[in-house]
């Protein structure tokens, strides 16, 4: 399982304190958790980290690049 956690735009990294707070929505694969942050890039939101269940851990500015390599 992935877990992407998203805040209002703007926002960028997070502490383990606020991660708590972060809504957040649980995919079963990679693939779904970064079409999840793209869609929620596309309406205004801040997709700040994706956990995973294996150990992954995509930062905001991983995401981003993410985002852009998929686009392209």
């Amino acid at each position: 399982m992935y877990r992407v956690y998203s805040a209002p735009a703007g926002a960028e990294n997070i502490s383990p304190l606020e991660k708590d707070r972060l809504l957040h929505r649980n995919l079963a694969t990679m693939d779904e958790a970064i079409g999840w942050a793209a869609h929620m890039s596309r309406t205004g939101h801040a997709v700040v980290l994706i956990e995973g269940d294996d150990g992954t851990r995509l930062a905001a500015g991983e995401i981003a690049s993410a985002l852009r390599q998929r686009a392209g």
